[in-house]
């Protein structure tokens, strides 16, 4: 029945959101396309970026309109089943992509898109298909995860940017001291649990090269080393705020907007939201160093492609949406994306001006880490996501070891993940 009730809602939101004339054509004669996303807080900067595709395009306007992020999904899918839904649509990447591209209702992009040629191939594994290969969006963004800290804080208190796991804890112990919370952190929106345990614990495991083994089927996640990275960042619970498990994601991050606290474990897209909330807010960002037997000798900063622009199978306006694809595709779009959104564009041959954004895509070029359960094992059911989310949560209540919950994670994928051998 809630199923149920999601489609109806998902059905009404899509029969409300499609006001336009037949075929798209309002009264005028211009074509409308129509792009969907989650992104409701961005609909001034996307209007604003699209402004400049219609300047050279006369005759087509290009509407975006956003839907609750929590409830995108659904609406996306009921909308992708008829035609009355958009003519392209912002894409979740990865596991999260596979069922709108089940659905039918996605034109697959090979061969329709030059520029993608361009893309790296780890870029584009985000926008497959696990069942054709095919590639069924253009990548939008590249988020990669952090420690953002106040920098006043920071300079009140002596304390650096960290080049050593002793100099990090060293900084928060110094912090604490002075009565000021180290990290604000959240259990209570478990969602964020897998992104706080990859940016303390992926040079632990072992970052990329652990990857590697796993897919080739060479390691567990019941390895001592993974087990080990969950307990490491179990153990930065003393420096979190006060009666963290019930703190959700807002509140952590009304913590640090507020100078409450000094550090917040988080991704690049938080910058901009940050800044909205305290525009006179002093940030920096650092990754976490290598800690106390590392198997990496080197900083890793985790990334994950973020989502991708799709094009309707079923829009009568195919061509013009293909053509406005293309542009998504471009250098221009990409960079206007960067500079308005303050996020690191996906798009080849494009560099962010936002000094923080800049660091953050130097530091991922350079020593790029994974994010496990959004990318490789984030596809079958259980998801390794849902798994770990659960896992890390039980760990962090004194509810589960950190080795019965590898251990959980393990059987959970071993389900559905085969090794490339």
């Amino acid at each position: 029945m809630a199923k149920l009730a999601r489609w109806v809602l998902a059905a009404a939101v899509v029969a409300a959101a499609t006001g336009c004339a037949p075929g798209g054509a309002p009264a005028d004669g211009n074509i409308t396309l129509n792009v969907w996303g989650w992104r409701t807080e961005d609909v001034a900067a996307y209007n604003k970026i699209f402004e400049r595709y219609e300047k050279n395009h006369p005759g087509v306007n290009v509407e975006y309109r956003a839907f609750k992020n929590t409830e995108y999904n659904t609406i996306l899918l009921t909308g992708l089943a008829g035609d009355a839904g958009p003519d392209l649509a912002q894409l979740r990447a990865y596991g999260e992509l596979q069922p709108s591209i089940a659905s039918g209702g996605l034109l697959a992009l090979d061969g329709q898109i030059e520029a993608l040629k361009s893309f790296p191939s780890s870029t584009l594994d985000g926008v497959r298909s696990k069942d054709d290969g095919k590639v069924y969006g253009v990548p939008f963004a590249i988020q990669t995860m952090h420690v953002i800290y106040n920098k006043k804080l920071f300079a009140a208190h002596a304390i650096a940017p960290p080049a050593t796991w002793q100099d990090m804890t060293a900084g928060a112990d110094t912090l604490q001291s002075a009565g000021v919370t180290p990290f604000a952190v959240t259990v209570r929106d478990d969602w964020m649990l897998p992104i706080e345990h990859e940016i303390f614990g992926a040079g632990r495991y072992g970052g990329p090269d652990f990857r590697e083994r796993l897919l080739r089927g060479n390691a567990k996640f019941t390895d001592p080393d993974y087990v080990a990275s969950i307990e490491l960042y179990a153990g930065t619970t003393k420096y979190w705020q006060p009666k963290f498990s019930g703190v959700g994601y807002d509140d952590a991050k009304a913590l640090f907007a507020s100078g409450k606290a000094a550090m917040f474990p988080g991704g690049v897209w938080e910058l901009a939201e940050f800044r909205r909330a305290v525009p006179d807010i002093e940030m920096g960002i650092f990754n976490v160093p290598p800690p106390p037997d590392a198997k990496v000798n080197k900083t890793l900063t985790p990334g994950f492609v973020d989502g991708s622009f799709g094009v309707s199978s079923r829009t009568p306006r195919q061509a013009q949406a293909l053509e406005l694809a293309r542009w998504m595709a471009s250098a221009e779009f990409g960079q206007a994306f960067s500079d308005e959104l303050t996020q690191i564009s996906a798009v080849p041959g494009t560099t962010p001006t936002d000094p923080l954004l800049k660091q953050a895509f130097e530091g991922f070029r350079a020593n790029p880490g994974p994010y496990l359960m959004y990318g490789d094992f984030g596809y079958g059911t259980p998801s390794g996501a849902e798994l770990l989310r659960a896992g890390l949560a039980d760990v962090l209540l004194g509810r589960k070891s950190a080795a019965d919950v590898a251990s959980g994670l393990q059987r959970g994928v071993e389900q559905w993940f085969r090794p490339r051998g």
